[in-house]
């Protein structure tokens, strides 16, 4: 087997093309010709001694070893361009790298972020997405805001927002033909459950029973993997999601989600602000002005603490 390792640009014709199943698309984006990309797929399959696609006329096909390669190189690629990223940015002191789990950085983020560029237009942001599922052993970005109980490794962190959890759907749902006037009609509906490693608890559980309705049995349920898309559905109407005050207040206030009932349960877990003391130390100034925006987005009024 040859130990020659397949050049970068090779590689990257062979994403493109497996993504598209098309090697005119893959040369559009690669900015290159359909035969370029071809000659490089073909020197590919030459140094790998394997067939990675099946060609029938105008449409092309994985074969079922290119598959299991696609994998690893996706993943190569992604690696190689994070390192090229932190290698750049390295000691640019104006560049701010926020990584944050994608609901946080949908609903209340990036909203807020016009408001911090306009008072800090010499720091560049670049957002990353942080993801239950993955640890990443060396993470690229210099702060972030993070979900749990405030104990991560390596990191200080602070809490900055309180929380609450309580039901929500759409307008639609609370105000139908079987309306949500007490926790017992929850009965009647769909129950949206997120599943995910960060989720270890039963909010509904421990809902229902301050609530004083601890044998409801729910209609049915749906479980999504992630956060963004259990609230989405709520407010397409599909059923009935355990919200979080922080990150539903702006569909609360826009009238895409209602909260059916008064009861709200203190959530032990909550939102924090995080960063090592490399990132402190490489970045005093662009972290700090962040850290102290950020403080304020979430707690209008609250100072920081001297």
């Amino acid at each position: 087997m040859s130990r020659q390792l397949p050049p970068f640009a090779w590689l990257q014709a062979f994403e493109a093309t497996a993504r598209h199943l098309s090697f005119t698309r893959a040369a559009i984006e690669l900015n290159i010709t359909q035969t370029a990309v071809s000659h490089r797929i073909r020197n590919l399959e030459r140094l790998l001694g394997i067939e990675l696609f099946i060609r029938d006329g105008n449409t092309v096909r994985l074969t079922d070893v290119a598959h299991d390669f696609l994998t690893s190189t996706r993943t190569a690629i992604a690696e190689i361009l994070l390192a090229s990223d932190r290698a750049t940015n390295h000691d640019r002191s104006n560049t701010l790298t926020i990584a944050c789990p994608g609901t946080f950085a949908i609903k209340c983020l990036i909203p807020g972020l016009p408001a911090f560029i306009k008072v800090h237009p010499e720091i560049d942001l670049r957002i990353r997405t942080l993801l239950p599922y993955r640890v990443d052993p060396k993470p690229d970005y210099d702060v972030a805001i993070q979900y749990g109980a405030g104990d991560w490794a390596g990191r200080s962190a602070e809490r900055i927002s309180s929380e609450e959890v309580f039901p929500v759907c759409s307008p639609a749902l609370a105000r139908g033909p079987k309306a949500l006037r007490t926790p017992e009609d929850l009965r009647h509906h769909t129950i949206i459950r997120p599943v995910s490693p960060l989720i270890v608890a039963d909010e509904w559980s421990r809902w229902l029973e301050v609530a004083g309705f601890p044998n409801v049995r729910f209609g049915r349920e749906i479980s999504c993997d992630l956060l963004y898309p259990s609230f989405q559905a709520a407010i397409e109407g599909l059923g009935v999601v355990m919200g979080r005050s922080v990150v539903v207040e702006r569909d609360l206030s826009n009238g895409l989600l209602v909260e059916p009932f008064k009861t709200r349960l203190p959530s032990n877990a909550g939102y924090y602000f995080s960063i090592s003391s490399a990132a402190e130390k490489q970045k005093p100034d662009s972290t700090a002005m962040f850290r102290d925006w950020l403080i304020g987005y979430m707690n209008p009024g609250r100072r920081r603490k001297t």
